[in-house]
């Protein structure tokens, strides 16, 4: 057994904790290591997991040690795996904990996901540091060589087991206060701050098929409250206009949002870490990525669609572009959703596919605990 330590920065969003926090209990419960994750912000690790405590400094949950990340830094002895998460940095002292120990720390930098070919020339390669240790570079990804996915051992069967079930779903769908009618298409709606939001919530209300848009809290909440034209929106709130119907729901436990997109007909997520989790769901999704400056984000959006899309039908692949390039340009749906719609029992079939097809692939954190075993 190994022992990791893993750093989480919490930048402006719940992916960065989102995804280490996978990975640690994954690390834990699958692969029996010895795992520290420091956060930085508790308050922020406390509402995917509201089993802990935010003013703790140190925990135990499902098998992880949880760690306030406190400035300025108390020393501890360094583990034998360091991941800094997304390039966050690591407190200096640490690093020299990790070069004083007998035999020095691998020290990885978990990169954020992509589908760029390019990851695959650069994914775990050395750069020495300064400080004298060689710092490698993680790159999750969808094609070889890069570092896999996140996904737990059962996911996939678990989700078709609770997917076939609707007495289940049901019975989820009642714990979060949601009752679906007959003939309602189900929605989730995980995003950031989107100026073409309007336009799509106004074609699902003129649309002929019922739908229920269901909305975790978070900062796209704003932006319904708006189109509905109401003040505030809170956990509970209904609101009906024509064929549309919309529930704001809490902020949930990571396992329960994974329901929720397994429930669901159509997902609508941001980031990364939810980006993930809608691809195990088997469903069609939606995919708000993080902006970034320079418009670097669309190379990124970019290669995800064009590897996504390469077994699509060509009139399917064509309109999901549309629509997600339209999304996230923040406008010109007019007309790009019409063409999806009529489409979607196909897409699922497409969605389970490539569900499918990533699942068939060696997973992030098996990944990582073979390459500890490789370098050693």
């Amino acid at each position: 057994m190994a022992s990791w330590d893993i750093f989480c920065s919490v930048v402006d969003n719940y992916g960065d904790i989102g995804v280490t926090w996978r990975l640690a209990r994954q690390l834990a419960a699958e692969h029996g290591q010895a795992v520290r994750l420091w956060v930085d912000e508790p308050q922020a690790f406390a509402r995917i997991c509201p089993r802990a405590d935010p003013a703790a400094h140190v925990q135990c949950l499902d098998g992880v040690e949880v760690r306030a990340w406190g400035r300025p830094w108390a020393p501890v002895a360094a583990a034998d795996v360091v991941i800094e998460a997304f390039a966050c940095e690591l407190p200096e002292a640490h690093r020299q904990a990790m070069r004083e120990r007998k035999r020095p720390s691998l020290w990885l930098n978990l990169e954020y996901l992509s589908a760029e070919e390019w990851i695959g020339s650069c994914h775990a390669l050395p750069s020495l540091q300064a400080c004298g240790l060689s710092k490698y570079f993680f790159f999750p990804g969808f094609r070889e060589p890069s570092g896999g996915l996140l996904r737990e051992a059962g996911l996939l069967e678990r989700r078709r087991r609770f997917q076939a079930s609707v007495s289940e779903q049901d019975e989820f769908l009642a714990s979060l206060g949601v009752r679906r009618k007959v003939g309602e298409r189900l929605i989730s709606l995980f995003a950031y701050e989107n100026p073409a939001l309007p336009g799509w919530l106004e074609q699902l209300r003129d649309a002929r098929q019922p739908s229920l848009l269901l909305v975790p809290e978070g900062r796209v909440l704003a932006d319904v409250a708006d189109w509905l034209r109401v003040a505030t929106l809170a956990v509970g709130d209904v609101h009906v206009r024509d064929a549309l119907r919309v529930q704001v729901l809490p902020f949930m436990a990571q396992d329960d949002y994974d329901r929720l997109l397994w429930c669901c007909d159509l997902n609508a997520v941001r980031g990364e870490d939810s980006f993930v989790r809608a691809q195990w769901a088997g469903r069609p999704l939606l995919w708000h990525i993080y902006r970034q400056e320079e418009e670097a984000h669309l190379a990124k959006l970019e290669a995800f669609l064009e590897l996504y899309c390469a077994g699509l039908p060509a009139d399917l692949a064509e309109n999901l572009r549309t629509f997600w390039l339209a999304w996230n340009a923040g406008g010109g749906l007019a007309g790009a959703w019409e063409g999806l719609e009529r489409q979607l029992p196909e897409w699922r079939r497409e969605a389970q596919r490539w569900a499918d097809e990533q699942g068939m692939r060696p997973d992030l954190a098996a990944r990582l605990v073979q390459f500890y075993a490789d370098w050693l």
